[in-house]
């Protein structure tokens, strides 16, 4: 078989983060200081995958561009495709037209994480040649899902959202594919939310006897669109790091598994970790709890955090009170004045500033 190509979707607007990503690609916001598209990159170049397309809508294009670049810091060649409206799945394939060439490739949701990466997956592809594989994985609500009906590993039907789901098994963000899906996608006409479903092309293609393979995903998935999936996946990921201590400790203790880059600085403090601290910033009095992450530049003075996400430039002083289960936007500003403390979980866009009083 031919190199595969590599599509990333990265076009979608992130309702459902907002407000960091009325002013932030949701792909970009960081899971253990890291954008979660990176790791999508990532793992189609662990994988072999090093030709890799995204597709990026007009908003937040150019702050994707940047932030990739031409794909060389991850030994790949990343060709930009812009998709003028997010229109389902099979839209995006067919906008990707021309980059793809009539390549066999991988498609990969921007905002999905895989703790195994798609390695085995590329692999069977490549060996078994079908006309696709689609990655499954068990969940508690198949109906909110598109869910395949499965005869051993061959996939017989997809159903999207179905009422009554012929098994648990959902579609994660990952499908393999020869150029018959096309074809497929050129046919389709739009659904009832106004989306070209790959399901459905997925479907026609089973219809039409071709060979539709699954496999079910080996550790975990995120789909980090919501907040509490973010805030999960940053746990997951914080999970498995190594200590590491390049900043400097000023009367402090850091305990458990934790990551202090060069630049950072830590005074009269007590980190627990997991966790993570990037270059710049700075923790003063203050507490950092399991499953935090902060980005560059942040401040943190007088105030105790845990499970949450500080962007690059946030500053939190003199809460009286533990911030939980938290993501704050680049340059936010969160005090407080006098009054009794309590506890507090925020989600809080870019260059805000809350005042707790």
């Amino acid at each position: 078989m031919e190199d595969l190509k590599g599509l990333i979707l990265s076009g979608g607007e992130g309702t459902r983060l907002r407000p960091i990503t009325h002013t932030s690609a949701k792909q970009l916001v960081p899971v253990a200081n890291k954008p979660v598209l990176f790791y999508g990159i990532e793992a189609l170049v662990e994988a072999g995958v090093t030709d890799i397309g995204i597709i990026i809508a007009p908003a937040t294009g150019d702050e994707i561009r940047t932030a990739v670049g031409d794909g060389s810091d991850f030994g790949a060649t990343v060709t930009y495709i812009e998709q003028d409206k997010p229109a389902g799945l099979a839209h995006a394939v067919l906008t990707a037209e021309d980059f793809l060439d009539g390549s066999s490739f991988v498609m990969y949701l921007g905002d999905n994480l895989l703790k195994n990466g798609i390695s085995s997956l590329v692999e069977s592809f490549r060996e078994n040649s079908p006309e696709a594989i689609i990655l499954l994985t068990a969940v508690d609500d198949p109906s909110a899902y598109g869910v395949a009906e499965l005869d051993g590993d061959r996939v017989v039907g997809l159903v999207e959202k179905p009422e009554n789901p012929p098994s648990n098994m959902a579609l994660v963000g990952v499908y393999l594919f020869s150029p018959a899906i096309m074809e497929a996608s050129r046919a389709l006409k739009p659904s009832g939310r106004g989306e070209l479903e790959i399901t459905e092309a997925i479907q026609s293609l089973i219809e039409d006897g071709r060979e539709v393979q699954s496999e079910v995903v080996k550790g975990w998935w995120k789909d980090t669109g919501q907040l509490a999936d973010m805030l999960e996946a940053n746990r997951l990921v914080l999970q498995e790091i190594e200590t590491r201590i390049d900043g400097e400790l000023e009367n402090s203790k850091v305990e458990g598994r934790v990551i202090l880059e060069k630049g950072a600085v830590l005074r009269g403090s007590v980190v627990r970790g997991p966790a993570v601290i990037a270059a710049g910033t700075v923790v003063e009095d203050a507490y950092i709890g399991p499953y935090t992450s902060l980005g560059s530049n942040v401040v943190v003075r007088r105030s105790e955090i845990e499970h949450s996400i500080l962007l690059s430039g946030a500053t939190v002083e003199d809460l009286g009170t533990r911030m939980e289960a938290s993501l704050l936007g680049r340059d936010v500003r969160v005090t407080r004045t006098d009054g009794p403390p309590r506890t507090f979980r925020l989600l809080v866009g870019d260059r805000s500033e809350i005042e707790i009083v």
